[in-house]
Protein backbone atom coordinates (compact mmCIF):
# COMPACT_ATOMS: atom_id res chain seq x y z
CA UNK A 1 0.00 0.00 0.00
CA UNK A 2 1.35 3.40 -0.95
CA UNK A 3 -0.08 6.46 0.71
CA UNK A 4 -0.24 9.52 -1.47
CA UNK A 5 -0.21 13.07 -0.15
CA UNK A 6 -4.01 12.80 -0.12
CA UNK A 7 -4.18 9.66 2.02
CA UNK A 8 -5.54 6.42 0.67
CA UNK A 9 -6.87 5.91 -2.82
CA UNK A 10 -10.28 4.33 -2.24
CA UNK A 11 -12.45 2.78 -4.93
CA UNK A 12 -16.17 2.91 -4.04
CA UNK A 13 -18.76 0.83 -5.86
CA UNK A 14 -22.00 -1.05 -5.53
CA UNK A 15 -22.60 -4.59 -6.62
CA UNK A 16 -23.77 -5.72 -10.04
CA UNK A 17 -27.47 -5.76 -9.06
CA UNK A 18 -27.56 -2.66 -6.87
CA UNK A 19 -28.80 0.45 -8.68
CA UNK A 20 -28.73 2.78 -5.66
CA UNK A 21 -26.64 5.90 -6.08
CA UNK A 22 -26.97 8.14 -3.03
CA UNK A 23 -25.24 5.69 -0.70
CA UNK A 24 -22.20 5.87 -2.98
CA UNK A 25 -22.26 9.67 -2.99
CA UNK A 26 -22.51 9.65 0.80
CA UNK A 27 -19.58 7.22 1.12
CA UNK A 28 -17.51 9.28 -1.30
CA UNK A 29 -18.08 12.46 0.71
CA UNK A 30 -17.44 10.69 4.02
CA UNK A 31 -14.16 9.18 2.81
CA UNK A 32 -13.04 12.45 1.21
CA UNK A 33 -13.76 14.28 4.49
CA UNK A 34 -11.42 11.76 6.13
CA UNK A 35 -8.69 13.00 3.78
CA UNK A 36 -8.65 10.27 1.15
CA UNK A 37 -9.02 10.22 -2.63
CA UNK A 38 -12.11 8.46 -3.99
CA UNK A 39 -12.82 6.84 -7.33
CA UNK A 40 -16.59 6.26 -7.45
CA UNK A 41 -17.61 3.63 -10.01
CA UNK A 42 -21.31 4.19 -9.43
CA UNK A 43 -24.12 1.64 -9.26
CA UNK A 44 -24.64 -1.70 -11.05
CA UNK A 45 -20.97 -2.47 -11.57
CA UNK A 46 -20.43 -5.91 -13.14
CA UNK A 47 -17.65 -7.99 -11.60
CA UNK A 48 -15.53 -7.86 -14.76
CA UNK A 49 -15.65 -4.06 -14.79
CA UNK A 50 -14.80 -3.92 -11.09
CA UNK A 51 -11.70 -6.05 -11.69
CA UNK A 52 -10.61 -3.91 -14.67
CA UNK A 53 -11.08 -0.64 -12.76
CA UNK A 54 -9.23 -1.99 -9.74
CA UNK A 55 -6.32 -2.98 -11.97
CA UNK A 56 -6.36 0.44 -13.67
CA UNK A 57 -6.63 2.55 -10.49
CA UNK A 58 -4.56 0.37 -8.10
CA UNK A 59 -6.61 1.38 -5.03
CA UNK A 60 -5.40 1.05 -1.46
CA UNK A 61 -8.94 0.01 -0.48
CA UNK A 62 -12.08 -1.18 -2.27
CA UNK A 63 -15.46 -0.43 -0.66
CA UNK A 64 -18.55 -2.28 -1.90
CA UNK A 65 -21.88 -0.87 -0.70
CA UNK A 66 -25.25 -2.59 -0.80
CA UNK A 67 -28.68 -1.10 -0.30
CA UNK A 68 -30.91 -3.60 -2.09
CA UNK A 69 -30.24 -6.56 0.24
CA UNK A 70 -28.30 -8.62 -2.28
CA UNK A 71 -24.87 -7.62 -0.95
CA UNK A 72 -24.17 -11.09 0.40
CA UNK A 73 -24.88 -12.89 -2.85
CA UNK A 74 -23.30 -10.27 -5.10
CA UNK A 75 -20.40 -9.79 -2.69
CA UNK A 76 -19.42 -13.44 -2.87
CA UNK A 77 -19.11 -13.35 -6.65
CA UNK A 78 -17.28 -10.01 -6.65
CA UNK A 79 -14.69 -11.02 -4.05
CA UNK A 80 -14.11 -14.34 -5.80
CA UNK A 81 -13.30 -12.49 -9.03
CA UNK A 82 -11.08 -9.94 -7.28
CA UNK A 83 -9.11 -12.54 -5.31
CA UNK A 84 -8.63 -14.68 -8.42
CA UNK A 85 -6.59 -11.83 -9.96
CA UNK A 86 -2.99 -12.00 -8.68
CA UNK A 87 -2.60 -8.19 -8.82
CA UNK A 88 -5.63 -7.73 -6.56
CA UNK A 89 -5.26 -10.70 -4.24
CA UNK A 90 -3.97 -8.61 -1.31
CA UNK A 91 -5.90 -5.35 -1.80
CA UNK A 92 -8.12 -4.70 1.22
CA UNK A 93 -11.78 -5.08 0.20
CA UNK A 94 -14.70 -4.34 2.51
CA UNK A 95 -18.43 -4.65 2.09
CA UNK A 96 -21.24 -3.03 4.00
CA UNK A 97 -24.82 -1.91 4.04
CA UNK A 98 -27.88 -4.09 3.72
CA UNK A 99 -26.30 -7.44 2.93
CA UNK A 100 -29.39 -9.64 3.20
CA UNK A 101 -33.10 -9.43 2.55
CA UNK A 102 -34.11 -10.48 6.06
CA UNK A 103 -33.22 -7.07 7.50
CA UNK A 104 -31.26 -8.50 10.43
CA UNK A 105 -27.51 -8.91 10.74
CA UNK A 106 -26.48 -12.47 9.93
CA UNK A 107 -23.17 -13.44 11.56
CA UNK A 108 -22.95 -16.66 9.51
CA UNK A 109 -23.24 -14.74 6.24
CA UNK A 110 -20.67 -12.20 7.40
CA UNK A 111 -18.28 -15.01 8.31
CA UNK A 112 -18.76 -16.59 4.87
CA UNK A 113 -17.96 -13.23 3.24
CA UNK A 114 -14.79 -12.95 5.31
CA UNK A 115 -13.80 -16.52 4.52
CA UNK A 116 -14.32 -15.81 0.81
CA UNK A 117 -11.76 -12.99 1.02
CA UNK A 118 -13.29 -9.76 2.32
CA UNK A 119 -11.04 -7.91 4.73
CA UNK A 120 -13.97 -6.60 6.77
CA UNK A 121 -17.78 -6.73 6.74
CA UNK A 122 -19.92 -3.86 8.01
CA UNK A 123 -23.42 -5.26 8.05
CA UNK A 124 -26.22 -2.73 8.28
CA UNK A 125 -23.87 0.18 7.63
CA UNK A 126 -21.94 0.59 10.90
CA UNK A 127 -20.26 3.90 9.97
CA UNK A 128 -18.26 4.25 13.18
CA UNK A 129 -16.64 0.83 12.70
CA UNK A 130 -16.04 1.63 9.03
CA UNK A 131 -14.36 4.96 9.85
CA UNK A 132 -12.19 3.28 12.47
CA UNK A 133 -11.16 0.64 9.93
CA UNK A 134 -10.25 3.22 7.27
CA UNK A 135 -8.31 5.29 9.80
CA UNK A 136 -6.37 2.24 10.99
CA UNK A 137 -5.56 1.27 7.41
CA UNK A 138 -4.41 4.80 6.62
CA UNK A 139 -2.23 4.75 9.75
CA UNK A 140 -0.44 1.69 8.44
CA UNK A 141 -2.34 -1.26 9.88
CA UNK A 142 -1.42 -4.28 7.79
CA UNK A 143 -4.23 -5.45 5.51
CA UNK A 144 -2.49 -8.83 5.42
CA UNK A 145 -3.68 -9.35 8.99
CA UNK A 146 -7.24 -9.57 7.62
CA UNK A 147 -8.85 -7.99 10.63
CA UNK A 148 -12.01 -10.01 10.00
CA UNK A 149 -13.99 -7.25 11.64
CA UNK A 150 -17.68 -7.93 11.60
CA UNK A 151 -20.04 -5.23 12.75
CA UNK A 152 -23.57 -6.58 12.98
Amino acid sequence: MVLSQCGLKVLVTSSASDSHNWNLVFLQLLIEEMGHQVVNLGPCVPDELLVRRCRAHAPDLVVISSVNGHGYRDGLTAITRLRRDAALAEVPVVIGGKLGVTGAGDADSALRLLTAGFTAVFDDGDLTAFQEFVSALAAGASPALRTRRVAT
